[in-house]
């Protein structure tokens, strides 16, 4: 039926009713929708976190260590923000 045979050589073959064959379908239709919109376990967006994780926790031992850089030599002049 999914692939567009007639509804009622289905019907006929299967011994079930027309609109039961048609309910099938749209319950079937409405549930691969679904699947298809939950992406929960999509591998792309799961490397995407992981990458920015990573990136977050570079960027704040890097301040870290600028900070500890700062503390220990009184020559460094300190960095000025731009903005």
């Amino acid at each position: 039926m999914l692939h567009g045979e007639p509804l009622d050589a289905l019907s006929r073959e299967a011994g079930v009713e027309v609109y039961r064959l048609q309910q099938w379908r749209e319950k079937a239709l409405l549930a691969m929708d679904e699947a298809l919109k939950d992406r929960t376990g999509d591998p792309l967006q799961a490397e995407l976190d992981g990458a920015m994780r990573h990136i977050g926790e570079l960027s704040m031992e890097n301040e870290l260590m600028r900070r500890e850089r700062d503390l220990r030599s009184p020559f460094v002049p300190k960095r000025r923000s731009i903005l």
